[in-house]
């Protein structure tokens, strides 16, 4: 950004001097002074790109096609650069407030915006009644006194979820296989308590001490982790970002605006080819008044642009000539030249 506020402040400089329309006379009273001076200086241009950064503007004004043209890709430039940090700035801090406000179970027994509740029998609801934590005892105590939390079903509960304010407690293993195959759910938190699936068979039957030891092969092996994948993952088709990499999205880089940077360039590079176009125009036409040569003429401009260098121009000399004929001294009277092939009138 600082790179491009650099370049088009000396692009506009440059192109200022190039162009025959960014010099004007400083006394607009004095209709016949050849004195002219350009409003783009170095600073001049420093201030008028960084005002319309911030846009504020200035009181320097382009005057010629070629710097008009600069000046409003210029603008352009601000103006989808500065909207688009602001919009990023804006969702930025919007997703931070739309972050999840329950983290764990304690906050959301803490609370009462969000509803919960578990079905309404089974080894979750037991869970909480025979719990002895304070956290777990105030959760019990809200669905004692709210019933309509508690759902009869798996299906009602994941429902009632996406369609109300509510948070459903339920089995990991059951919550883990619905996350995955929508995306509008999400698990938040550690699980409340930890309890595995079993295989239950014949008191003393000889099968149990087999199909253990194989359940325990089967996870060093990493197979049941395989099944896992196929099953949870892979079946479900469905691919939900997950929230690190919607983060990161966030972040505005080069490939969200470098063709605003084209712009820019290609802008400053077609407003220099006009500024050229006008600068090879005024040549040829003073070429032709002054009856120089078209290369003699540029010359001079040239020097004058890039060697004097400086923000005025005067092309008379104001100096008073002495001039003796036939023995008689005649006094030269300087008029306001309007070209610089003017004559000198003697008194």
């Amino acid at each position: 950004m600082i790179a491009a506020y650099l370049c088009v402040s000396f692009m506009l400089f440059v192109i200022a001097r190039f162009t025959p329309y960014e010099w004007e006379n400083p006394h607009p009273c004095n209709e016949e002074s050849e004195e002219v001076e350009n409003q783009f200086t170095i600073l001049n241009s420093l201030w008028f790109t960084i005002g319309s950064l911030m846009q504020q503007g200035s009181d320097v004004a382009p005057k010629a096609s070629s710097t008009r043209f600069v000046a409003s890709i210029w603008y352009l430039f601000t103006l989808i650069l500065v909207s688009s940090y602001t919009a990023n700035l804006a969702a930025f801090l919007t997703k931070s407030r739309m972050a999840a406000p329950i983290t764990n179970a304690d906050d959301l027994s803490l609370q009462t915006d969000i509803g919960y509740g578990t079905l309404s029998s089974g080894s979750t609801r037991e869970f909480f009644k025979n719990s002895n934590i304070s956290t777990f005892k105030r959760m019990n105590a809200y669905m004692n006194a709210n019933p309509k939390s508690l759902v009869t079903g798996n299906k009602e509960g994941f429902e009632k979820v996406k369609t109300e304010n509510y948070a459903f407690l339920a089995e990991s293993t059951s919550i883990d296989y619905q996350v995955q195959r929508n995306c509008e759910l999400m698990q938040v938190g550690d699980l409340l308590d930890s309890k595995g699936y079993g295989i239950a068979g014949p008191k003393d039957s000889p099968w149990i001490s087999i199909i253990s030891k194989e359940v325990v092969n089967l996870q060093q092996q990493q197979i049941l982790s395989k099944f896992y994948t196929k099953w949870w993952v892979d079946k479900s088709d469905i691919v939900c970002e997950k929230e690190e990499k919607s983060k990161n999205t966030n972040a505005l880089g080069v490939a969200n605006v470098g063709g605003v940077f084209v712009v820019l360039l290609g802008g400053s590079i077609f407003g220099l080819l006009v500024a050229i176009l006008e600068f090879l125009w005024k040549v040829s036409r003073n070429a032709r008044v002054d009856k120089q040569t078209f290369w003699s003429e540029m010359t001079e401009e040239l020097r004058f642009i890039f060697i004097k260098c400086k923000s005025s121009r005067n092309t008379g000399d104001g100096s008073t000539k002495t001039v003796e004929n036939n023995g008689v001294t005649f006094n030269a009277i300087p008029t306001v030249p309007h070209d610089r092939n003017h004559k000198e009138i003697y008194d």
